[in-house]
């Protein structure tokens, strides 16, 4: 396994310091972050969501992608993804992504998933999700650059069972899943081996981070009220030591994209050593005894 990070959970830093950073820390690749940034938020302070530097702004076009893919590529790192937040459905958004993706060299880009709010019934939103998933998968494999499903709470594939259940029958080659252990603290924890089973052929991608829940309040019930919020690698629910025994178990050799959003470290490449250190070591540990 490789080591990337995407780049959502670096803001301050632009792309050639970004780069740098993760060749220093011993990285393998980068996921671009893939998304206009508003006038608004950069003049905010840097933020993972709001003013993130290390973003590729689409209203730019190619030239800017052009940036990003030489700031890596200047680095010796490899780039994994261009990572949007699309709409599931929004075809004409997919396959503006994909241009830019090949035009970076990326292997993935991720696609959209519907959400859940319990306004709209589960088959039905499943249904357009396949439906646009069958759809962009022709783009993929036009494109030859393959579309990732994330795990991720709040929507239809919070759980690697129910991420399986959206992209069933669908060609692996072209549709995958991104494999999100912290993601699922949130929503959707499942045994990691099950989880991984679950995926079979369609485990394509790994994002590393971690949370855990605590009580904050009780409700007009007398209910406590529990909040799911971002912690350091070592410290949430996650057991990344387990997490990672069950990915060599199932023969996972793909990258581990770090994405922490625990704000333990002050600044981005002191994070970024942590992860490579981490994980890294974690990795040798278990490779070494295998």
């Amino acid at each position: 396994m490789k080591l990337s990070v995407f780049t959502v959970a670096t803001p301050e830093l632009g792309p050639e310091e970004l780069a740098a950073a993760a060749k220093e820390a011993g990285l393998h690749g980068v996921e671009w972050r893939y998304t206009e940034v508003s006038e608004e938020a950069r003049a905010q302070a840097p933020s993972y969501w709001g003013n993130n530097r290390c973003t590729i702004a689409p209203s730019k076009g190619l030239e800017e992608v052009e940036r990003f893919k030489r700031a890596a590529l200047d680095n010796g790192l490899e780039v994994v993804s261009i990572t949007p937040y699309l709409r599931a459905g929004d075809l004409a958004a997919t396959e503006k992504v994909l241009e830019a993706a090949r035009h970076a060299g990326a292997a993935m880009i991720r696609l959209g998933v519907p959400g859940y709010d319990r306004s709209r019934p589960l088959g039905e939103l499943l249904e357009e999700g396949r439906a646009y998933l069958r759809e962009a998968q022709q783009f993929c494999r036009k494109y030859g650059i393959k579309g990732v499903v994330e795990i991720h709470h709040g929507t239809i594939a919070a759980s690697a069972s129910g991420a399986r259940r959206l992209v069933e029958g669908l060609d692996p080659q072209w549709v995958g899943v991104l494999f999100d252990p912290g993601n699922m603290i949130h929503e959707g924890v499942e045994n990691y081996r099950l989880a991984l089973e679950a995926l079979g052929p369609y485990l394509a991608h790994v994002h590393v981070k971690n949370a855990g829940w605590r009580s904050v309040e009780t409700n007009e019930a007398g209910e406590a009220v529990w909040k799911c919020e971002w912690l350091g690698l070592k410290e949430g629910a996650v057991p990344w030591r387990q997490v990672l025994a069950d990915l060599l178990a199932v023969g996972y050799d793909g990258y581990l994209g770090v994405e922490d959003f625990s704000g333990q470290f002050a600044e981005s490449p002191a994070m970024l050593r942590h992860f490579s250190e981490y994980i890294g070591g974690l990795l040798a540990e278990l490779s070494t005894n295998a």
